[in-house]
């Protein structure tokens, strides 16, 4: 059978960053080039980023994606690289569609492109065009139309764009059709707690359909909210696992393959879902037999709680680094949520580069105090005290507060303090809330909401508690302090605004508050579904009452790292104004 070394580039890009995007797809060309590639694959719109939202109906940063392209092509043929097949995402238009109601405006196109030669050879598009979760891409893409099959040494590859495996139909039934070798898909395909079981199973699965070697190559790093983890897949025919990338680490994967020889009477014509088959030959005979076989390799997969905990690290860096950031400011009460947040922090950006300040009121505990301060002296962090009770006592005179307003008078002035030292010291302020806290609205409006990213924004209260106890046993198995004070852990939540409040004054407890959330926030069950699952009728209305009345609140939160199938932000977009209630 014919071999051909396949090289997988599993890469973090910046949107909208044309240059550095292309230099960095240059340098690992360079790379595979070294390791005797054939073929070299980078990720789905990797020239311009994912996702581009937006920017795909700019018809400036459309052709600045095409002119990128070509000065591509060229750079790598300048590098020596020219004979070396280069398959890379991008942002193009259809030359084709014809203007029309309903269609984005310039008829952009998620697509792909191999550049050989100097020249871009071949170009397609993605069919399947996801419209769920955060993906919009009816609103900014036309769709492909064509079966892209290139020849190298001898092997017929199809090629797809991540959608194209993850839908039935399509490019997998029409890569059997066309008697491909091998399939390989490019992907972004964002991170959410499980996804990697679930991607296994789809490229197996896929494999199998398509009759052929099927390689997944997927995209790292962070946008905005999403995570990309990696975890590039190549599967044989009969679904065995050939190789396997690592999760949230950026690197390439090199493996020889023997594949299927092309057939010398290909099939031409239209194919499944009215694709019309697209070939291009590059190099007909096969390569000789060579013996040095590079087989790829098999990561070890990360358990649940430290892939979650690096999804939640590797998106705080990454809207750091992308955005200019160079340090944080945390707001340090001594609660298990501000405690998760500087640890996140720490491991995302160094200790050096975190602040923390604690902000003690009248109702401050002694413990609360220390524990603050005992964070600081376990992680490194830069730490200082800053008591609210002069501020507060003044803001008192003047309006003469009671109950809830007096109550939330004092996260006011912790974020206005919090926002005056970002302000002065360039650092930007992270917001410690939870999910659900997000969910019910238990947190203050420009107060504790206050920051530029929410690095716990997708994970409940139940998952904060044991991440914190997972980032501490996976310390201590290192021989290193545990970053979180015990106390921090064990003691009850209480947001400490009043004497000796705790969150179970206004909360049912978390373990039991998540449970009915996740029914209704990430399941979108309805009241009864919930109630015949075995919950209080009366807890189901009150909790469901809350989540409908915090929907402003949310809206205004700062941006977070999604690691669920369902966060607050694209994935869940119910009106502000909305009548319609569960509870009845």
């Amino acid at each position: 059978m014919p071999q051909l070394r396949l090289a997988l580039n599993q890469i973090d890009t910046s949107v909208g960053d044309l240059a550095h995007n292309a230099e960095a797809i240059v340098r690992w060309t360079r790379h595979c080039a070294e390791q005797g590639a054939h073929l070299v694959a980078f990720p789905e719109m990797a020239l311009t980023g994912y996702p581009v939202e937006d920017l795909a109906l700019r018809s400036s940063f459309v052709e600045a994606s095409r002119t990128a392209l070509v000065e591509l092509a060229a750079r790598l043929a300048e590098e020596g690289f020219g004979q070396l097949p280069v398959l890379v995402g991008y942002l193009d238009r259809s030359e084709a569609a014809q203007p029309r109601y309903g269609q984005p405006a310039g008829s952009p196109q998620n697509a792909a492109a191999v550049l050989h030669g100097g020249r871009v050879v071949l170009t397609f598009a993605k069919h399947h065009l996801p419209n769920y979760g955060v993906f919009d891409e009816f609103r900014y893409f036309v769709p492909g139309d064509t079966m892209p099959v290139l020849r190298v040494h001898g092997v017929d590859v199809a090629l797809a764009i991540c959608e194209d495996l993850w839908q039935d139909g399509g490019r997998v039934p029409a890569a059997r059709s066309a008697g491909a070798g091998l399939l390989l898909s490019i992907n972004a395909s964002p991170y959410e707690r499980d996804k990697d079981d679930t991607r296994l199973e789809l490229v197996r699965k896929r494999a199998q359909e398509a009759g052929c070697t099927t390689a997944y190559l997927a995209m790292i790093g962070g946008q905005d909210e999403l995570v990309f983890d990696g975890d590039s897949i190549v599967v044989a025919a009969d679904g065995e696992v050939v190789a396997r990338a690592p999760q949230f680490s950026e690197g390439c994967v090199v493996l020889d393959l023997d594949l299927p020889a092309a057939s010398p009477e290909p099939r031409t014509g239209i194919v499944d879902d009215g694709l019309r088959i697209d070939r291009l030959v590059l190099s007909e005979d096969p390569l000789p037999a060579y013996e040095a076989e590079l087989t790829g390799g098999y990561a070890d997969r990360l358990d649940d709680d430290e892939e979650v905990y690096s999804a939640l690290v590797v998106g705080l860096r990454a809207y750091a680094a992308k955005n200019g950031f160079r340090s944080v400011l945390i707001g340090l009460s001594g609660g298990i949520d501000s405690a998760l947040t500087a640890a996140l922090a720490c491991d995302a950006l160094g200790a050096q580069n975190v602040y923390g300040v604690a902000m003690p009121s009248k109702y401050s505990s002694e413990h609360s105090k220390g524990d603050a301060a005992e964070l600081a002296r376990r992680t490194g962090l830069d730490f200082r005290t800053i008591p609210i009770e002069p501020m507060f006592d003044t803001y008192m005179e003047s309006l003469g507060l009671t109950g809830l307003a007096e109550e939330n008078l004092q996260s006011r002035l912790r974020g206005t303090l919090l926002m005056a030292l970002s302000n002065q010291e360039g650092h930007i302020v992270l917001a410690p809330g939870n999910k659900s806290e997000l969910a019910v609205g238990y947190s203050t409006l420009y107060g504790d909401s206050v920051g530029a990213y929410g690095p716990i924004k997708d994970l409940y209260k139940t998952g904060v508690f044991r991440l914190a106890e997972w980032r501490n046993r996976a310390a201590a198995e290192r021989g290193q302090t545990p970053p979180i004070p015990e106390n921090s852990i064990t003691k009850p939540p209480s947001a400490e605004l009043r004497p000796d409040q705790v969150d179970t004054d206004s909360l049912p407890d978390y373990p039991v508050l998540d449970a009915i959330l996740d029914r209704y926030v990430d399941h979108d069950q309805g009241a009864d579904e919930i109630v015949a699952a075995g919950f209080d009728p009366e807890l189901v209305t009150k909790t469901l009452r809350m989540v409908d009345g915090a929907e402003y609140k949310r809206r205004q939160y700062p941006p977070g790292t999604k690691i669920s199938a369902k966060g607050f932000g694209k994935d869940r977009r119910l009106p502000i104004t909305n009548r319609w209630r569960e509870s009845g």
